[in-house]
């Protein structure tokens, strides 16, 4: 299955992202990860939104529980580490160049729009903007595709953070 088959994202996924965000979910076009308990915490967006607006955003978080947690991350500085090591390692420059391309390729599978070609997301390749899209893009990739995502999510496991809402919801409930 593709992330760009539509048939990937089923009537139960989008009732369980709309619960999670709060909202329809707009182009949704696969779930590029899902929670250990099966719900869905990353979705695949395509990069054309249906109302015709350009969205360079392909890989976005769905789980409130994780999105908050990334946000304490970001709350607490990790993306200007991250970038100050950007401007001093080569290899992570190397790496996080490679992951802005990885990013561009699979976005492409699911469509060109010239307005956002070249353009990744979450600053990439050159900083570090937004560390729920490279969490995102590391959920869907696997690791060792986007490093800083994958530092993101070592250091969200290692807070005990990582787990979705879903599974909160139900050890909580058993």
């Amino acid at each position: 299955m593709s992330a760009a088959d539509p048939a990937a994202v089923t009537e139960a996924d989008r009732e369980a992202v709309h619960r999670q965000l709060g909202r329809e979910p707009r182009g949704m076009v696969a779930v590029a990860h899902r929670c250990e308990c099966g719900e869905p915490d990353v979705a695949t967006t395509a990069p054309r939104l249906p109302d015709g607006t350009p969205f360079p955003t392909t890989y976005y978080l769905t789980c409130p529980r994780l999105t908050g947690a990334v946000s304490t991350l970001e709350a607490e500085g990790r993306m200007r580490g991250m970038q100050q090591r950007l401007a001093v390692d080569a290899d992570l420059r190397d790496a996080y160049r490679n992951a802005h391309e990885r990013y561009l390729a699979s976005r492409s599978e699911l469509g060109d729009v010239a307005e956002i070609a070249g353009v990744s997301a979450g600053g990439m390749p050159d900083r570090v903007k937004c560390l729920h899209v490279l969490v995102g893009h590391a959920l869907a990739s696997g690791p060792g595709v986007n490093p800083c995502g994958d530092e993101a999510l070592t250091e969200l496991t290692e807070r005990g953070l990582a787990r979705g809402l879903t599974c909160a919801e139900r050890s909580a409930s058993t």
